[in-house]
């Protein structure tokens, strides 16, 4: 077999200061999946009250679409993002 390149996938860094609450982090979850994003790395934090998160997202939609989606959610502090996308590239 021939080795193929499938397309590139841009890959972002999401950080997001979130209060803990029941099912928080469902809610987040479910949010970036709704928009078309797959989590390829998350790491969660507790915080005192809060619980810092940072999630590795792949997706080929706008990521401030996202972003914007996910300050809406009541237990969202702030939400930051890595300004360059990281393009990874599949070998298969």
């Amino acid at each position: 077999m021939t080795p193929k390149n499938e397309p590139s996938t841009p890959s972002y860094t999401l950080n997001c200061r979130m209060s803990q609450e029941a099912a928080a982090l469902e809610r987040l979850c479910q949010v970036v999946r709704i928009r078309g994003f797959r989590i390829a790395r998350m790491a969660v934090e507790t915080a005192g009250e809060h619980l810092d998160i940072a999630l590795t997202l792949e997706g080929t939609r706008p990521i401030a679409m996202l972003r914007s989606q996910i300050e809406k959610l009541h237990t969202v502090a702030e939400v930051g993002l890595s300004e360059v996308p990281v393009v990874r590239s599949y070998m298969a």
